[in-house]
């Protein structure tokens, strides 16, 4: 009697949705070309799935994007006719019981929310899933897309249970269920994209998934900052952070003064100012695969260096981002009684981090892969802004970077003092190694987000189109 009821529940509720199903499936046979590109994270964090979003949009193709919004996308998404936002809520934490028990309870109550915002979307062509986070999203769309006739493509940043292993261990048993999880459910993807051929080459090996390399490269607003621009950012971050104001006010009271330049108020022409501080930019989602102790260790190595009587500048350390070990570090830093060196932790809006980028002198790298295989687009983005970068080494590095031709790599604090020592010697000298770097970065051609999602995705696409027609 009770297996009965049990199957007549479920039933009830199965069958909602296999005619929601049927529904679609009928409707996608004549609509335009539709793609839903879900990120289980925070859409306005996740610019690789908006710039999928956007080069979809631009390829004639209409876009629902399903993810959380705890932070504003870029205007190009928000104002673009054919991309629709579909905000996902986030379940409230329950505060009480044991943590497994709390995370399977957010897994379910996550899996039947996205399917039923999956449901509730017009028919779709394709779902584009990130991943990770893909617990529980790539088993929830691919039973979407297998009920509805459309097709599941996931693009691998990285290895969800990589990350799960940083803070329970490699052998934990929720890390070997994740991991098992996360290769069972890949391998029912129809089209895999990927960010690095080592991740390419691993997914073909380990996990029988064949996927497509699809570099990050810089959107197009990812460029160097013209004067006048980098002022009026200046400005604008000194009204709420003071290594961005200035040491000491204008005697003219016609000229306007940031940290770094200054503005004549009449003219309206903007110049740098003598002896200005260096600006060096790192960005960071603050959590264990990132160690900032090495980027803290090598400044206090950097301002010893200042009192030798080395020619070398002050700094600002500006590093932007959200996440959960930033209170941790802001602590550290705030232990560090630095002379020649100011700290600085802004959340940027979402137009204001390309101009940052392309005002600093300076970009530093703490990304190391928690799987090895994957790379850091803070550095694609600053390579697009030609930015020099000093970034910490690990397995796959050297697909983006270059030592000693489009920047220096480094293994721990005491090395990246000496790469600061080299790079901010006599600055700012226009016959210096970071203006060598700069210079080499002006003159490659560096090919662009939009141009390279055209080469590489879109004929995956339209050869699927032609394999499901034939």
């Amino acid at each position: 009697m009770a297996a009965s009821c049990v199957a007549l529940l479920a039933l009830a509720l199965l069958l909602p949705v296999l005619l929601l199903c049927a529904w679609k499936r009928g409707r996608q046979a004549g609509a335009a070309p539709h793609v839903v590109v879900v990120v289980l994270g925070d859409v306005g964090r996740s610019p690789r799935m908006q710039y999928h979003a956007l080069s979809l949009a631009q390829s004639g193709f209409s876009v629902t994007l399903l993810g959380f919004y705890n932070s504003k996308p870029r205007d190009e998404l928000l104002q673009n006719d054919r991309i629709q936002i579909v905000k996902l809520s986030e379940l409230p934490s329950l505060g009480a019981g044991p943590r497994v028990l709390q995370y399977g309870v957010k897994v379910v109550f996550q899996a039947v929310y996205l399917l039923w915002k999956l449901m509730c979307t017009d028919p779709a062509a394709y779902i584009f899933l990130q991943n990770p986070p893909g617990l529980p999203a790539i088993a929830v769309c691919w039973f979407v897309v297998s009920v509805c006739g459309s097709k599941l493509v996931i693009d691998w940043h990285n290895y969800g249970y990589s990350i799960m292993a940083l803070v329970h261990g490699p052998r934990h048993p929720i890390v070997l269920l994740a991991k098992w999880y996360e290769k069972f459910f890949g391998r029912l993807s129809h089209l895999n994209l990927c960010v690095t051929n080592a991740m390419r080459d691993d997914l073909a090996e380990n996990w029988h998934i064949r996927a497509v390399t699809v570099y990050d490269k810089p959107a197009s607003f990812f460029k160097e900052t013209p004067l006048d621009l980098q002022h009026k950012l200046f400005m604008k971050l000194s009204r709420s952070y003071s290594p961005f104001q200035s040491c000491s006010e204008p005697s003219d009271p016609g000229v306007e003064r940031s940290a770094f330049t200054e503005r004549d108020r009449q003219s309206g022409v903007v110049r740098r100012l003598r002896g200005r501080p260096a600006l060096l930019v790192s960005s960071t989602s603050w959590t264990e695969d990132e160690d900032f102790s090495i980027l803290l260790g090598a400044l206090e190595k950097f301002e010893q260096l200042t009192f030798s009587g080395d020619s070398l500048p002050s700094l600002v350390c500006v590093i932007t981002g959200k996440g959960p070990l930033k209170e941790h570090y802001r602590h550290l830093m705030s232990q560090k009684h630095l002379q020649h060196v100011q700290f600085c932790t802004p959340w940027l809006e979402a137009e204001d981090y390309p101009l940052l980028l392309g005002s600093a002198d300076l970009g530093v790298c703490l990304h190391m892969s928690s799987s090895g295989l994957d790379l850091p687009m803070k550095v694609v983005d600053m390579f697009g802004c030609c930015l020099p970068v000093c970034a910490v080494n690990f397995k796959c590095l050297h697909e983006l970077v270059q030592h000693g031709e489009n920047g220096l790599v480094f293994k721990d604090a005491e090395e990246l003092a000496a790469q600061l020592q080299v790079l901010f010697s006599k600055f700012p000298d226009p016959a210096g190694k970071l203006a060598q770097f700069r210079k080499e970065l002006r003159e490659s051609e560096q090919v662009r987000w939009d141009e390279s999602w055209q080469r590489t995705v879109l004929p995956l696409l339209a050869h699927s189109d032609l394999q499901a027609r034939g």
